[in-house]
């Protein structure tokens, strides 16, 4: 619990996980953004160091917790030559927390591994307000070893994680999760979108959705904001159409057509296409409601 801990990734996750360490009285000693300003702002209300390099992270830090945006961002802050975080980065422990793909993961470890760290995928199957809380779900991958020595700090930001095994292991299952809960929002979308065009009042047909086969989670989490267009942003549509996009990549490696998980992925890349990816996944609605897309948000 003495370890120090770094941030890379500051945004609504990165910045509510470190609240919640230093709430806890871990020991959050710098943070590092590609917006300066966010990570000088988090800085200074937590009593850390705001880095201006990614060196100095694994200089000031045991223990840095990444949540970036893509496979090019982990590329970018562990690449093998250069001042990245695996500069000097002996003894050092790395939690990666980003969704990205299997495939980055993996050579993630590997590249740790040659500068003397190791490393450990946390993936988070919860959104920023879990994150405050310290209630996420936590898929986790790579060496036990690894898991265990970061098992401290991940109990202090979940209520429930899995170890699920090697490096990319855990990627590959909150793929298959994201996959799922994408689709499931979009037939929810389509399913209230449908009611709206018929007339029917939408908090009576969540109600009957919540009690037969058409209940999900997500019909909880997004069902009323769809039906009153608050699409304030949890989880962006953005993210869902990378998400859904190494779903469907890791099903081509496997020679398999999910043409469920193409069709989502086809209205959330729709959605950013036409100006609406940082909305929440939810705001899907916005393409499947009568009259809705194109006018102002509520």
């Amino acid at each position: 619990m003495s370890e120090r801990i770094g941030f890379v990734g500051v945004g609504r996750m990165g910045a509510n996980m470190a609240r919640r360490l230093k709430e806890c009285g871990l020991n959050v000693a710098a943070v590092y953004d590609s917006r300066a300003k966010s990570a000088k702002e988090l800085a200074k209300e937590l009593g850390c160091e705001a880095c201006r390099s990614l060196a100095k992270v694994t200089e000031l830090a045991d223990v840095i917790i990444t949540v970036v945006s893509d496979d090019a961002a982990m590329d970018e802050i562990f690449a093998p030559t250069g001042k990245s975080l695996l500069f000097r980065a002996q003894g050092r422990l790395f939690i990666n927390c980003a969704t990205v793909s299997p495939a980055t993961h993996v050579l993630v470890q590997e590249r740790a591994a040659k500068a003397g760290a190791t490393s450990l995928e946390a993936c988070m199957a919860s959104s920023i307000t879990q994150a405050r809380q310290g209630t996420l779900y936590l898929m986790c991958g790579g060496a036990p070893q690894a898991f265990e020595r970061a098992k401290s700090v991940l109990e202090k930001l979940s209520n429930s994680m899995r170890y699920v095994g090697a490096a990319g292991q855990a990627a590959k299952v909150k793929a298959l999760v994201n996959m799922v809960m994408n689709i499931n929002t979009a037939g929810l979308a389509e399913g209230l979108g449908l009611g709206q065009a018929l007339g029917l009042d939408l908090s009576m047909l969540r109600e009957v959705f919540s009690q037969t086969g058409a209940n999900s989670r997500v019909l909880h989490t997004d069902g009323e904001d769809m039906q009153n267009r608050d699409h304030s942003c949890f989880f962006s549509a953005a993210h869902a159409a990378k998400d859904s996009g190494i779903a469907l990549a890791l099903g081509k490696e496997q020679k398999l057509k999910l043409p469920l998980a193409e069709a989502t992925k086809k209205q959330y890349d729709r959605m950013v296409a036409e100006g609406l990816g940082d909305l929440d996944k939810s705001g899907i609605a916005e393409l499947t409601f009568k009259g809705r897309h194109g006018k102002k948000q509520a």
